[in-house]
């Protein structure tokens, strides 16, 4: 019977241990948040250029992947140039926001050494309680796919030839804008009859 108290005051000494442990490590991570913090506020110049450069080359690869279309590539790329300073302004709010504690909690996980195959388990047993959705046949699938992918095909179309015509009405009224308003001489000839 003494043995089972000797055991259980090691393992209370040895968890007041790991509780102390746990609160100074607590304290460190919130040290190294609120440092990363003051150094986003510090650099804040770079972080932007860093944000501008990662803009520039996410926007150019996700409107090459998504839109091949050449035409309306090139329109959402110019799009995609004009709404730079909106994103800069929102990303570095966000930036801000959270990335101090995201890279707070990525250098936790390094300097942790946890086991990442216990972690990996337990995910595992947790996606694998999640109920899945019923899945559509094959075929229905299919259908819907070349169905919306002719729905995109007719909207990209008609897009371009509102643009094309918009450029050009906007062009003509430009280049002769008295011209269009004044009525051709021959309307006025025969009203004048």
């Amino acid at each position: 019977m003494t043995i089972i108290r000797n055991q259980s005051l090691n393992h209370s000494i040895s968890s007041s241990d790991q509780l102390a442990r746990k609160q100074i490590e607590k304290q460190r991570m919130r040290d190294v948040q609120l440092l990363l913090l003051n150094l986003s506020e510090n650099e804040e110049a770079t972080i932007k250029l860093i944000l501008d450069s990662l803009y520039d080359i996410g926007a150019v690869n996700f409107i090459n992947q998504r839109f091949r279309y050449r035409p309306f590539n090139r329109v959402l790329k110019s799009i995609a140039r004009m709404s730079k300073p909106v994103f800069k302004i929102y990303a570095w709010h966000w930036f801000k926001k959270n990335c101090p504690q995201l890279i707070a909690n990525w250098l936790y996980t390094q300097v942790a050494f946890e086991n990442p195959i216990a972690v990996a388990q337990e995910i595992a047993v947790e996606a694998s309680t999640i109920q899945q959705p019923q899945l559509l046949p094959a075929e229905n699938a299919m259908l819907e796919v070349k169905a919306l992918r002719h729905q995109i095909r007719w909207l990209s179309c008609i897009t371009i030839v509102s643009l094309s015509t918009l450029g050009i009405v906007i062009a003509t009224w430009n280049r002769n804008p008295p011209r269009l308003l004044q009525s051709s001489p021959q309307y006025q000839s025969s009203i004048c009859r």
